[in-house]
């Protein structure tokens, strides 16, 4: 409590809200505390900022410089990298979840039903925010709430609009099952226009390669005799 009400007087709230957010982000799988973070953040700050000044003659100049790069560098690295990261994951696992949960639909068993026998026969990240939701729901949620509280732990805004549009058949009573295909479709779409962009920039790529292996290999190459003449002489 004493390290919580610390961290509430350096940072603002806003700032705690922010990191919070992020840290959601990263799935129930995460294990970060906000407080822990920034805390972590702030001490190892000061432990760079300290060396330096010690260890180098010139630390006062360097000292802030390294200190201010390492306290956004770390929320980089730790928080937004694997967030981007996830954010890709769930977009490769939501085309074949959602296309089972539509399978199960048509089966005949209610959303909450499918939604149970989804999760147990698909693995992965998504699964697990689903399997979240719905002991949510064990507990006292609606599956709306559940849903929606699930979308702020979803850093992929193509995962969430189908997130949303489950939740907007339950509300309004759509057809849930034409909803999930067209989501599916689109993610299809998608993952295809990807696929044919990586494909574009594959001789972009190698040719970055070939100037900086290739070109000055050759030079050496063509040179090697010249080069040889002079150290001979």
């Amino acid at each position: 409590m004493k390290r919580n009400s610390l961290v509430r007087k350096v940072y603002k709230t806003k700032t705690i809200d922010k990191i919070n957010k992020k840290i959601k982000l990263l799935g129930v799988k995460c294990k970060y505390n906000v407080f822990d973070f920034l805390n972590i953040r702030f001490i190892l700050s000061l432990i760079i900022f300290g060396l330096l000044i010690v260890i180098n003659q010139y630390g006062y100049i360097y000292a802030p410089i390294v200190t201010i790069l390492f306290y956004y560098g770390f929320e980089y690295v730790i928080l937004d990298l694997p967030i981007k990261r996830r954010g890709k994951k769930l977009e490769d696992e939501a085309l074949f979840f959602f296309e089972v949960l539509a399978l199960t639909i048509e089966s005949g068993r209610n959303l909450k039903a499918a939604l149970d026998m989804t999760t147990k026969n698909v693995k992965g990240d998504l699964s697990l925010e689903f399997e979240k939701s719905l002991g949510e729901i064990k507990l006292g949620k609606s599956l709306v709430e559940a849903l929606k509280d699930m979308k702020a732990r979803i850093p992929s805004d193509h995962v969430n609009n189908v997130i949303l549009n489950i939740t907007q058949s339950c509300i309004f009573g759509n057809n849930i099952v034409d909803s999930l295909y067209n989501q599916v479709d689109y993610l299809r779409e998608k993952k295809l226009l990807e696929v044919k962009g990586d494909i574009g920039k594959m001789p972009v790529k190698i040719s970055v390669v070939s100037v900086i292996f290739f070109v000055p290999l050759m030079l050496l190459i063509i040179m090697s005799p010249i080069i040889i003449n002079l150290l001979m002489n």
